[in-house]
């Protein structure tokens, strides 16, 4: 009679080459939260620019967050899924309305984050406004 493995040794075998194909390696860098990156906000630019919402992240997580007009220097905290941007001060240049407006909602934005996740080379960070940012291309 040839031996056949009884159905919970199959499972646990099955359960075991998942695990190892999910173990960290390949896959876990594409699940990391980029460093030493710039992202853009995956938007057109206001009118009258061609400037669009920019994080330069570094590999110790601090950020410049380059906005529509000005811009602020900040910290991004990462555990898992979960992130926490904290925000600098911001510059003080003289921008036209729309786009001050813009800057002052994509800072109340960005400091709403809670979770972030990746989708192929993008980054998608969730709070109140799901913002999509693109890695940059320069």
């Amino acid at each position: 009679m040839p031996y056949r493995p009884l159905p919970n040794v199959r499972r646990a075998a099955a359960l075991i080459a998942l695990v190892a194909a999910l173990a960290p390696g390949s896959r876990a860098a594409e699940s990391r939260f980029p460093a030493n990156e710039e992202l853009l906000l995956d938007a057109p630019p206001m009118r009258g620019s061609k400037q669009v919402p920019m994080l330069v992240i570094g590999n110790n997580g601090a950020v410049t967050i380059d906005l529509w007009c000005n811009s602020v220097q900040g910290q991004i905290v990462v555990v898992a899924e979960t992130v926490a941007i904290l925000m600098g001060p911001k510059t003080e240049r003289a921008c036209p309305p729309e786009r001050a407006r813009g800057d002052e909602e994509m800072i109340s934005w960005l400091s709403q984050v809670t979770t972030w996740r990746r989708e192929g080379d993008n980054i998608v960070l969730i709070g109140p406004r799901t913002l999509r940012f693109v890695k940059a291309t320069n």
